[in-house]
């Protein structure tokens, strides 16, 4: 059974702030209690800046206290790690109504002091994974101010390793949501206490997932009530096997993949009482494997159960379709979802599942290496893919970049969603090597504009002054940080600053922001469909989550 929300539109833009569902919440819990907010105000005008207009997204992050530097620890080794962090992620941690930010840390890596570090940090210290509470301050006109407070010391939050990313999901059905940080070596399961702290519950859960993991998903694969975990391992990595290897340029940079054998992946069933049991081999999934990077949940098929899509760096991605029996099989070659359009296995990062066209299923874009460009599977309802990143305008312009986190959001409230994507090169380009740059991966951000008629338009130089700087950047976490009814963004930078992308255009419609929790268990539930019913059209429907993207934890729908 399929649980669907229904929302009859009277002008109202479908806008999901916090807003998690579950896939059986009216079979599990007896329905569903709807907490909503609308804003009705009315535009007359296309909120769409023009190229002389104001620009769609505004780095907010100095200033309202949400300042972060992330450190890689290289030292002129070129330990592979280096470059794959970090992540980020958006949670209400303390149920208070809007979005907290969570970012992991890396730290020295190989034998090295810390004042070798090719970027020594002003404080060796303060290298630690950070939670900043969201101090939103609404005016009595509606105005906002958006302040952040660094809680970590008092939340007993202690990510001790070298941080990849994070996940999101409340696994015990408190009502609150609970952490999982990825890393380089054993992961971490944060419970929350729901008095504003958590407790490190790794070793009690049977979560650590010991290896090199880079992004997870809290799913309920088994409809059971209770939200799973699937941990994505990347390569069998250790600091002393580290290979050298050799850029264009002639001199050493950072190894492809393929040089080292991938790890499998990881899926942990809930067993209700607080730990997990490692069903990998029981669930079908260790048979088959890759270099797993970016993950996104989704009903592919629309049969009503959850299924899971594995990006791979340079080896075929994976589409695991849930046979609603505790196991899954992996049907991407025959689906169209394997490879690229080519026919070739890629250099997938981030992915990200949505219904772009509007057709009522869930499509697929996936970022690719430079030179490859992103991929588009479009999906015809069943499960079946076709690639399309040519015909929907999005594979040419993104050819010279290396993308990593991305989402399909629907930036301007217009019922369609549009795709941005945060960049940044994995080897050093023989221009930079010649100048003598360090850790010169820099690549822009980019913006595209879904044109409602089957193709995307590429809007980066109107999207603002954060779209036109250079920087290695790696995990995006996508989210309405200031409640004004419109999607923004954090931005995880390699050995740079996090960024706060705050979203100018899509309030200048109406919208409609709602919170589903079960009528017995109050947790936000991931994986149900809302749809708004549109006298003028089809349903528009969209699904709760909080994975996808890189490395990273959303909340939107």
């Amino acid at each position: 059974m399929k649980s669907e929300v229904l929302i009859p539109s009277s002008g109202f833009r479908l806008h999901t702030s916090l807003v998690c569902f579950a896939l059986t919440l009216a079979a599990l819990f007896g329905g569903c209690r709807e907490r909503a907010t609308t804003n009705d105000q009315r535009t007359t005008s296309d909120p769409r800046p023009t190229s002389n207009d104001n620009a769609w997204f505004a780095d907010a992050a100095p200033q309202s206290g949400l300042t972060f530097t992330h450190f890689n620890g290289m030292s002129g080794a070129f330990y592979y790690p280096e470059i794959m962090p970090p992540g980020v992620a958006l949670l209400d941690y303390d149920n208070d109504g809007d979005l907290d930010v969570f970012v992991v840390q890396g730290r020295m890596l190989g034998s090295r002091p810390i004042r070798e570090a090719t970027f020594p940090p002003r404080d060796p210290a303060s290298l630690r994974a950070r939670l900043f509470r969201n101090d939103l301050v609404v005016d009595g006109r509606g105005g906002r101010t958006l302040r952040f407070t660094d809680v970590t010391d008092s939340s007993g939050i202690d990510a001790h390793g070298y941080g990849m990313g994070a996940a999101t999901g409340d696994y015990d059905n408190d009502g609150c949501v609970d952490l999982y940080v990825t890393a380089l070596g054993s992961n971490q399961l944060f419970h929350n206490n729901c008095n504003g702290t958590f407790t490190d519950v790794t070793r009690a859960s049977h979560t650590e997932s010991r290896g090199w993991s880079v992004s997870a998903a809290f799913v309920d694969y088994d409809r059971d009530g209770w939200l799973d975990l699937f941990v994505g391992h990347y390569l069998n990595y250790r600091l002393e096997g580290n290979i050298r290897c050799f850029g264009l340029a002639g001199g050493p940079d950072y190894c492809p993949p393929h040089v080292y054998t991938p790890e499998p992946s990881r899926l942990y069933r809930n067993n209700r009482d607080g730990t997990f049991t490692d069903a990998t081999a029981a669930a079908g999934l260790a048979t088959e494997f890759g270099p797993a990077l970016g993950v996104a949940t989704a009903d592919f098929n629309g049969d009503g159960w959850i299924d899971i899509y594995v990006a791979n760096d340079g080896q075929p991605n994976q589409l695991w379709i849930n046979q609603r029996d505790g196991t899954f099989k992996n049907t991407a070659l025959l689906a169209g979802a394997a490879l690229g359009g080519q026919g070739e296995a890629k250099s997938s990062m981030g992915v990200d599942a949505g219904d772009f066209d509007n057709d009522g299923d869930e499509d697929l874009i996936v970022t690719e290496l430079t030179g490859q460009g992103v991929d588009v599977y479009v999906n015809d309802g069943t499960g079946e893919f076709d690639e399309q990143s040519a015909r929907v305008g999005l594979r040419q312009p993104t050819l010279p970049f290396t993308g990593f986190g991305a989402a399909w959001l629907d930036a301007d409230n217009d019922g369609w969603l549009d795709v941005l994507t945060v960049n940044g090169a994995v080897t050093q380009n023989v221009e930079a090597v010649a100048r003598h740059e360090t850790f010169a991966l820099q690549q822009h951000k980019q913006l595209f504009r879904n044109t409602a008629a089957g193709s995307f338009e590429d809007i980066t130089s109107r999207a603002g002054a954060p779209f036109q700087i250079g920087e290695v950047s790696r995990g995006a976490a996508f989210g309405d940080v200031d409640n004004d009814g419109d999607i923004d963004v954090v931005v995880g930078n390699a050995s740079g600053p996090l960024r706060l992308l705050i979203n100018d255009v899509g309030q200048q419609r109406h919208w409609i922001g709602l919170r589903l929790v079960g009528a017995r268990i109050p947790r936000d539930m991931l994986g149900a469909r809302v749809a708004v019913v549109r006298a003028d059209g089809p349903p528009i429907w969209r699904r709760a989550r909080s994975d996808g993207s890189y490395a990273s934890a959303s909340a939107v729908a």
